[in-house]
Formats: C-alpha cells, structure tokens, sequence
C-alpha cells in the first residue's frame, strides 16, 4: 500500500451495483495482517 497524508485524496464516495446508498470501503493491512481501521481514529467529543 501508499503512505497518505492528513487531508490527502484517497477517494470516491459513490453506489454501484446492489449499494443501497453512497459508501466507501478502507482498511489498513500491516505487515499482512489486516487491522480495525477504528483503532486509529481518535474518538469523537
């Protein structure tokens, strides 16, 4: 995978196919093993 910076493009927002609604799908994989993207999102006041 690319490193990204804060506030860089990574992104569409968008529905395809069976999408009841605009969605996007991200992860974060370190060293193969695939993570909860949640822990790395602060927590929300």
């Amino acid at each position: 995978g690319d490193r990204v910076s804060q506030g860089q493009h990574i992104g569409n927002i968008g529905s395809s196919g069976r999408a009841t609604g605009p969605h996007l799908h991200w992860g974060i994989k370190w060293n193969n093993a695939r993570l909860d993207p949640l822990l790395f999102v602060p927590p929300q006041d």
